[in-house]
């Protein structure tokens, strides 16, 4: 195992933050990505990266590694070290107010105009020029701050892969995913093997997101390419998923050491480990739209108390939670909005008017527009 630091950009005279990155194996064959805590306070992928770590040194040690295999343990220095009064601010950046996993730039055109002449009717071939090109692109993107200096040594280390996995959680929620619909065929093992109650699909969800900016270039190539009938064959060469490991809360030995296992399952199953491949395990959810995954939110403020756990199908018209006010004793009943699965709600306890509190993941398309929260 090979460790890099990555320095980022100085925001200011005496200070210094790094990326470290671990490497294992060797390029020339597959190459899989993984990052933990993208949101710097969502810490269950922190704890899956120390067990993913462990596991990886033990199949480095006995030469079993037969792709390339790179772990960022830490993904996000800025938001780790970013307090205000005691409270951990992980999410979003507190100097331009920005989320950590959106925004990530766009390559697409520059290397479509810088290889057009270099592809033709092998798909391998074009894969290899494409993710070179892409990569530099990438590498020698300006940056004129610490946070795009994050996100450019980022993308450099992942742009290339097969395989992306983002380690993050939600507040309160059961295993579930995110990736785009291009994708999905190649994600639904990993479903499987990650126990995922439900995978959410879109293509272009908007902002740009860390897994998309990976995944949707191929996609986006194929369109620019094919759409101008120049018939080069571009697969979707990059599986690119958003892991929510439950819930901010769910940081045990217990959880993060079965879910490391179930991503070198993973791994071993898709060939960058060396061995009979395990069994591909019976799926124990499903895939549902992005656009059908359905905000409640509180329309009045107070006490916050949910009557249905996470995890729960439940039908349009259910009460999810109720909204009490403290003063005047009034009570509103919170109801899903559709039939689906109760996957995520809030962990705080008193609603502001207007807060999403839950999420229910439909079986139809029902919104439009940015349909990722901020």
């Amino acid at each position: 195992m090979q460790v890099i630091r990555h320095p980022l950009l100085s925001p200011a005279p005496g200070t210094q933050r790094e990326l470290v990155s671990l490497h294992y194996g060797q390029p020339g064959g597959q190459k899989a990505y993984i990052q933990a805590s993208l949101h710097a306070d969502e810490l269950p992928g922190m704890l899956v990266a120390h067990h993913l770590r462990r596991l990886l040194n033990a199949l480095d040690d006995a030469g079993r590694i037969s792709g390339e295999i790179i772990l960022v343990p830490m993904a996000n220095p800025i938001g780790l070290s970013q307090f205000v009064m005691h409270g951990h601010q992980g999410r979003f950046e507190l100097t331009t107010g920005e989320n950590f996993n959106r925004h990530y730039p766009d390559q697409i055109a520059n290397v479509a105009q810088a290889v057009a002449s270099d592809l033709g009717l092998d798909a391998a071939a074009n894969v290899a020029v494409l993710r070179r090109a892409l990569k530099s692109a990438v590498l020698s993107s300006p940056v004129e701050t610490e946070l795009q200096s994050q996100r450019r040594a980022l993308l450099g280390l992942s742009c290339d892969a097969d395989i992306v996995l983002d380690l993050h959680c939600d507040a309160q929620a059961v295993m579930h995913l995110y990736t785009e619909t291009p994708c999905w065929p190649d994600c639904e093992p990993l479903a499987r093997f990650l126990r995922s109650r439900v995978a959410l699909l879109a293509q272009d969800s908007g902002d740009n997101p860390f897994d998309e900016a990976c995944s949707q270039v191929w996609w986006k190539w194929d369109q620019h390419f094919n759409g101008q009938g120049l018939r080069f064959p571009i697969p979707q060469a990059c599986l690119s998923v958003t892991v929510e490991l439950r819930g901010a809360v769910d940081v045990t030995h217990e959880l993060a050491a079965a879910d490391a296992q179930h991503i070198v399952d993973f791994l071993h199953w898709r060939g960058l480990i060396a061995g009979d491949k395990p069994a591909l395990p019976d799926a124990v959810g499903d895939a549902r739209p992005l656009a059908g995954s359905m905000p409640i939110k509180a329309p009045v403020a107070g006490v916050l108390t949910f009557v249905r756990e996470v995890g729960t199908e439940v039908q349009a018209g259910d009460v999810l939670a109720h909204v009490i006010d403290p003063v005047t004793a009034v009570v509103t009943e919170l109801k899903s909005p559709v039939d689906g699965l109760f996957f995520a709600r809030d962990f705080v306890r008193f609603a502001s008017a207007g807060m999403r509190i839950a999420k229910v993941a439909g079986r139809e398309a029902l919104r439009t527009g940015k349909l990722l929260g901020a």
